[in-house]
């Protein structure tokens, strides 16, 4: 944790000024499946969004209200995607922002919309209108949690966290929630990440802050090698805490995104832990690569691969798998010179095996967490990739589920 940084209980409404709320409005059940999010003044905004070319009519209409840079809202259904949903989908995603925004005073284009769920079903409007109502009742300073609990779809724990950091003298609080279990790829995720903060932030220098926090974190995260429709980040900041408005120029400016680097890479490994059906969390780092592409294609690609992860699983300390990945990356290597360690404990040296026992591999694989550390021996760049391992039960869990 960078100096200066504490981090506290809560989420999302642990900054001055926000309001949450978690409902459950029937579109998953009894579960909690709509949450809201409030600024009691107007926010700033930055977003970020999914890189993949079929979008969620949510991201299209959250992409279009980026531009004023201002919010007061942003509603989020669970467990319906609203994607591929057509000319009516957009229509239902306008209709949420302009209900919540009647009922709660608000001028529509300050209201944000995001979903989450199945592909292909038409939102259940009057679930989803009974959601909203109910939720705009339900909001509360202290309805962060509700509001974790209510994004989630195979999750099986909401993810959140809050920090704090000293702004001109004064105590800025930083609060976060995500949702993400599977469909989890680099270049965003099905991940729906929100930020809140009561500094106040220049709009540029905040969608700056963002966008390489995120590089930093949820782009080298993998589950499973899947990018959603759907995924988006969403950064708040309503100036509560009254400090001179931040940005690159201001002397506390890399302490305030040394904070939302800690929000951003702690809700990353909280997705990647609870990653559908993984028992194990993976760091996967590659040194000494010719360049920082190179060296982040061949840890996506040992990150991604089935056979690795399904090895892992299985606590197989099948470094050939490793090697293999690293072989057709697309990136130039020369196999005598590769050295691949877990743990620190080389397996491999000179793309040949050290003769380490077997069991001392197997003991390092078979703990929740391990490291693996891949090094090229061809120049400088170092990546790293945080994933998981593959089960038989993202299998069962896919099998039944399509978000």
């Amino acid at each position: 944790m960078s100096k200066g940084i504490t981090i506290i209980p809560g989420g999302i409404t642990a900054p001055r000024g926000f309001q949450a709320a978690g409902v459950a409005a029937g579109i998953k059940s009894d579960k909690r499946d709509m949450a809201l999010l409030v600024t009691d003044t107007p926010a700033v905004i930055a977003g970020v969004f999914t890189t993949n070319r079929v979008q969620a009519a949510p991201v299209q209409l959250c992409r279009e209200r980026l531009a004023a840079r201002q919010a007061c809202a942003i509603i989020v259904n669970s467990g319906n995607a609203n994607t591929c949903t057509g000319a009516d989908g957009m229509r239902a995603a306008r209709r949420m922002t302009q209900l919540t925004a009647d009922l709660l005073q608000l001028e529509e284009h300050t209201v944000f919309v995001c979903s989450t769920g199945t592909i292909g079903r038409p939102l259940p409007m009057d679930k989803i209108e009974a959601g909203i109502r109910l939720a705009v009742t339900s909001l509360s300073p202290t309805g962060g949690a509700d509001a974790a609990t209510a994004i989630m779809t195979t999750d099986t724990r909401p993810k959140q966290v809050a920090a704090e950091v000293e702004i001109d003298g004064k105590l800025v609080t930083l609060g976060g929630m995500a949702k993400g279990s599977g469909m989890i790829h680099p270049n965003m995720a099905t991940l729906l990440v929100f930020l809140t903060t009561d500094a106040a932030v220049e709009a540029q220098a905040l969608q700056d802050c963002l966008a390489a926090a995120v590089d930093r974190s949820f782009n080298r995260i993998s589950v499973d090698g899947d990018r959603s429709t759907n995924d988006t980040a969403l950064f708040l900041a309503n100036g509560a805490a009254q400090n001179a408005p931040l940005d690159r120029r201001h002397p506390r400016w890399k302490a305030f995104c040394a904070a939302v680097n800690a929000l951003t890479g702690e809700l990353a490994r909280q997705i990647v832990k609870d990653g559908e059906g993984a028992t194990k969390l993976v760091t996967v780092t590659v040194r000494s690569a010719p360049g920082k592409r190179s060296a982040e294609k061949v840890a996506r690609a040992v990150a991604n691969s089935l056979l690795v992860k399904t090895s892992w699983f299985g606590a197989d300390p099948n470094w050939g798998r490793v090697i293999c990945a690293v072989g057709y990356a697309g990136v130039p290597v020369n196999p005598d010179r590769i050295d691949i360690a877990y743990n620190g404990q080389f397996a491999v040296r000179g793309g040949q095996p050290v003769g380490l026992a077997p069991e001392i591999l197997h003991a390092i694989i078979a703990k929740p967490e391990f490291g693996i550390e891949i090094d090229l021996h061809l120049g400088r760049s170092t990546y790293s990739m945080t994933t998981c391992d593959c089960s038989d039960a993202y299998v069962h869990i896919n099998a039944s589920y399509m978000t």
